[in-house]
């Protein structure tokens, strides 16, 4: 199998990122994962990990715990989700993704395995995800971390038993699947809580930190409270850099420095200290010299990512409505500008109105678009329905390029283009502008 040959067989598969309206109590199953998984001999169990949940923030959290082992000297594998430009981003091992070799020689071993489930195929995640496992147990790493795709409770990657869980801040989003309170949403990320494992939660709101503290007693798990057991402090923060002072319980954090951008940031930093010191009273050796370089040199693209300077161009992938309102702070926060331009494009299955009420009042001009995920963005024509109440100067483009090219074309040297609404959205035009491959 080439590697061209290996894309086209996982594209094969129904890939429920880009699908909209469907099942998600049938549609998603571990008994498949758990099959296949078996079927392979079990790779998901060759070594220890990490399982991380949430609505927002799960991503960076995920890297920042991987930064810090990986300046502690370990072998650690990253495993993410969705991609910005290359598939092979969801699956590295130290600095270097999945190779296209390794992904087709590993889908080929994975083949015969996969043909034995007749009608009820694994999904595009389910394979990929095992296809994580695989390459994970073959590369003989220390430690890998899992960030989970949807949910938690049904995620393929909850079969793993590790080490320690995280959950990042829940907020609503996939109501439709997920549930209509926080309650709900909470019990679905809260099901990676694994019996006697301890979970390290970022500050959630009360109906939400109430599910998580409950699921942990019941599941005897220690329950570890980012704003209660760690505290975080901000320092300084600029269009580089966030600076924080984090206690926890093996001590003070002073003046940590971070090129990941947002004063969230802080708090997603404080969860992944949380993580590490959980893992150090488990008897793993990581030093505080380790935390402070594995915070200082993670980088994340596509989040408060800046693509260009003169005038700024900024790429985040905040797509639901507490997402939106964290990335309105930071810009005000973090970048001085004249005039944002607001290129935005979103999927139809988000809250549109509450995300574009937390951008547009910021914005001067909105140049609207959509992705090439046609079954799940929604039409540039539809999103200016729940716009046109701001009264902006609005552009309606028909792709990511021609609205990259609208939004360059009017921005002066000392405006602000923000890309947003979607990773879809956003991976093109990171793709268009940087052209390379999402190293970290």
């Amino acid at each position: 199998m080439t590697y061209k040959k290996a894309i086209e067989y996982l594209e094969s598969f129904i890939n429920y990122e880009k699908k909209d309206g469907y099942n998600y109590a049938k549609s998603f199953k571990l008994d498949r994962i758990r099959k296949l998984s078996s079927l392979l001999g079990n790779p998901h169990a060759t070594s220890k990990c990490v399982h991380v949940a949430g609505s927002k923030g799960k991503g960076s959290t995920s890297v920042l715990i991987y930064s810090i082992l990986r300046s502690a000297g370990f072998k650690v594998g990253l495993y993410t989700s969705p991609h910005l430009v290359s598939f092979r981003e969801r699956i590295r091992v130290g600095s270097s993704l999945i190779s296209e070799d390794d992904t087709a020689k590993l889908l080929d071993e994975m083949k015969p395995a996969i043909e034995t489930f007749g009608t009820d195929q694994p999904t595009f995640f389910e394979v990929y995800t095992a296809l994580a496992f695989k390459y994970f147990d073959m590369k003989g790493v220390d430690f890998a971390i899992y960030e989970t795709g949807l949910g938690g409770r049904l995620d393929a990657t909850n079969i793993v038993e590790p080490a320690v869980t995280a959950i990042t801040p829940i907020s609503y989003e996939h109501t439709d699947k997920l549930g209509s309170t926080l309650r709900e949403i909470a019990s679905e990320k809260g099901g990676i809580i694994k019996e006697g494992v301890a979970c390290v939660s970022a500050p959630q709101e009360d109906e939400a930190r109430i599910a998580l503290e409950d699921i942990c007693r019941q599941r005897n798990s220690k329950f570890i409270l980012v704003g209660k057991d760690l505290r975080y402090e901000e320092v300084f923060s600029d269009d580089t850099m966030e600076v924080f002072n984090i206690s926890g319980g093996r001590g003070e954090y002073r003046k940590l420095q971070t090129a990941l951008l947002g004063s969230h940031q802080a708090i997603n930093s404080a969860v992944a200290i949380g993580v590490i010191e959980v893992l150090k009273d488990m008897g793993i050796s990581i030093s505080v010299e380790a935390i402070r370089k594995g915070i200082a040199s993670a980088t994340w693209p596509g989040r408060l990512e800046v693509a260009g300077r003169r005038p700024y161009i900024v790429l985040d992938g905040a797509h639901n409505g507490a997402s939106a309102a964290a990335l309105a702070n930071s810009i005000r926060k973090s970048f001085k500008y004249r005039n944002l331009i607001l290129v935005f494009g979103i999927s139809k299955d988000k809250d549109i109105s509450r995300v574009v009420g937390e951008l547009v009042p910021m914005s001067g001009r909105l140049v609207l678009t959509k992705s090439k995920v046609a079954l799940r963005s929604s039409e540039p024509a539809e999103i200016a329905k729940h716009t046109e109440r701001f009264g902006k100067d609005t552009l309606v483009t028909l792709n990511v390029n021609e609205a990259l090219d609208k939004a360059i074309s009017i921005a002066g040297e000392e405006d602000l283009v923000l890309v947003t609404g979607s990773l879809f959205v956003v991976g093109e035009a990171r793709e268009r502008l940087l052209g390379t491959e999402c190293l970290i």
